[in-house]
């Protein structure tokens, strides 16, 4: 089984690349809303989280305080380390669980911190969507319903694209201008 990572900035266009794997019959992985996922349901993973921050990041029905958790981390940076050293490592654990579960001959993770995560040790090929950086926050803006300061307070906190570049295997260009199908069957032939 050939695992695929696709990664990227926010507003590069990762789900519209990963949503286009799934049409074609790849099975992807969206590490981001499984992640929230085992936030919940995952009991040591909570154990973890409320000795690091306290109670009061779970509300009494068990669900995430997501505001509290939030406040807590993004003004703290050693404090996020901390929380991304004990969830990363969770995810990777349940992507590789996912993967077992698949009979496709190919399947990929989107991840915007496929890098900065470690996921992209469980893969064999990464893939990165790019887009200017304009554009990127336009369509942040617009889909989030966040200032432009907000999105941009985001992107710094992410890995430079450039740096992504480097590491990624491939790179898909979405700046709206050059058509993503062709260069995602073009990458597909080559695997």
């Amino acid at each position: 089984m050939k695992k695929l990572g696709i990664t990227g900035g926010i507003g590069s266009g990762k789900s519209i690349v990963s949503e286009i794997f799934r049409l074609k019959g790849i099975p992807v992985y969206d590490a981001d809303s499984e992640s929230k996922k085992l936030l919940i349901t995952n009991n040591e993973l909570k154990k973890k989280l409320i000795n690091l921050l306290g109670e009061k990041i779970y509300f009494a029905d068990g669900s995430l305080n997501k505001k509290e958790m939030a406040q807590m981390i993004f003004s703290n940076a050693s404090l996020l380390c901390e929380v991304n050293h004990i969830i990363h490592p969770v995810v990777g654990l349940d992507f590789l669980k996912w993967c077992n579960n698949q009979s496709s001959e190919i399947v990929a993770t989107e991840s915007a911190l496929l890098f900065e995560s470690g996921l992209y040790k469980r893969i064999d090929t990464s893939i990165m969507v790019y887009a200017p950086i304009d554009i990127r926050i336009e369509r942040a803006v617009s889909r989030d319903k966040s200032s432009r300061e907000q999105i941009e307070a985001r992107i710094k906190n992410q890995m430079d694209d450039e740096e992504k570049r480097v590491l990624s295997h491939h790179v898909i260009i979405n700046d709206g201008q050059s058509p993503i199908l062709p260069q995602i069957e073009n990458l597909l032939k080559s695997l």
